[in-house]
């Protein structure tokens, strides 16, 4: 199958190319992102293969199966970017990589706590300068500091793991509680007194309607003073606004970041020699006890590695008319048998 590999970078080429030896399809690496204007790049494909802030709205898939495209295979496990309803309409498939290394962003979620905690940015940027004051640095332990987990699935589950080895207090809320969780001793808690109890809040459940800003005024009004806020998830589950009137009232203390909801313009990106348009994140970028990564949880060998053969292999069972990890299946749904539907 011809595939259209759109907001392609060097690495992933990398790991599509070692990986693609084994499944022998034809791949165009295409650089720009997927949006109305680059779809006609995909002319003569048969899929395209996407990232988290690739635009598959209804107009641009019309486009593209206008094309011939039969097949969106998205390279990430988010599929909030692609408008489902247009693309059963318009016959297409839709598979993705459902967990490529659960352990890559649960030890990235860890970092950053273990940063902010103990300043270790601010400390590197200190003795650089020849600096080995130690005011300003002063953190707490981990041990049985509370943390509340939102989302104990894959990632939110080795979360609690490796926070249960520091000797963490464990809370969590969950629709569906991890029994793996319930192991380790986690408690499940509501919302409401998850915020009230937790020094450390860290989001793992995914972008949907009823998630979309979950942190807001009114939920960081529940929350302890001094708080500390992880997201590694989706950018949108916060209402950045409200996050920065927290900092300023200080009832948000830390907070580490490696998403932000517009992040589709700067993240991935070189733009250490231009202006930062966005205001809203400049004003974050001003904050001493902030830190933010550019969407950079998932990037390890072994995730990479996992991500190029499950999308290959995806692609492959397509063909072969199966629909493994598929969040939407064509074929599945003309035989009315479908029971592969997004988990």
């Amino acid at each position: 199958m011809k595939i259209a590999l759109f907001s392609n970078k060097s690495y992933t080429e990398r790991y599509f190319e070692m990986a693609n030896k084994s499944f022998g399809h034809s791949m165009l690496y295409l650089d720009q992102r997927l949006g109305l204007e680059t779809a006609e790049l995909a002319k003569g494909c048969q899929a395209v293969c996407v990232f988290v802030n690739d635009v598959l709205d209804s107009a641009v898939l019309t486009r593209l199966a206008e094309l011939g495209i039969r097949l969106i295979a998205l390279r990430c496990a988010g599929f909030n970017n692609v408008e489902l309803d247009a693309a059963e309409k318009l016959g297409l498939s839709v598979v993705r990589v459902p967990a490529y290394s659960p352990y890559a962003v649960a030890e990235h979620t860890i970092a950053l706590m273990l940063a902010l905690n103990r300043r270790t940015h601010k400390a590197h940027a200190r003795v650089r300068e020849g600096n080995f004051s130690l005011e300003g640095l002063l953190g707490f332990d981990m041990y049985q500091t509370p943390v509340g987990i939102v989302g104990t699935g894959k990632i939110g589950a080795l979360v609690a793991q490796i926070l249960h080895g520091f000797g963490c207090d464990l809370y969590a809320y969950d629709v569906h509680p991890n029994p793996d969780c319930l192991k380790l001793g986690v408690k499940y808690i509501t919302l409401d007194e998850l915020y009230s109890t937790c020094r450390i809040i860290t989001l793992h459940c995914p972008l949907t309607p009823q998630t979309y800003h979950l942190i807001n005024s009114e939920s960081i009004a529940k929350m302890q003073d001094c708080v500390m806020l992880i997201n590694t998830s989706r950018g949108a589950l916060i209402d950045t606004k409200a996050v920065i009137e927290g900092l300023k009232t200080e009832r948000i203390g830390y907070l580490g970041l490696d998403v932000y909801e517009e992040e589709g313009d700067l993240f991935f990106e070189d733009l250490s020699n231009q202006i930062i348009q966005d205001d809203v994140f400049a004003r974050l970028l001003m904050f001493p006890n902030v830190i933010i990564t550019g969407h950079q949880a998932f990037f390890t060998h072994n995730a990479l590695t996992a991500i190029a053969e499950t999308t290959l292999s995806n692609i492959n069972e397509f063909e072969q008319g199966r629909c493994q990890n598929a969040v939407l299946c064509q074929k599945m749904i003309s035989q009315k048998k479908c029971g592969c539907g997004p988990t």
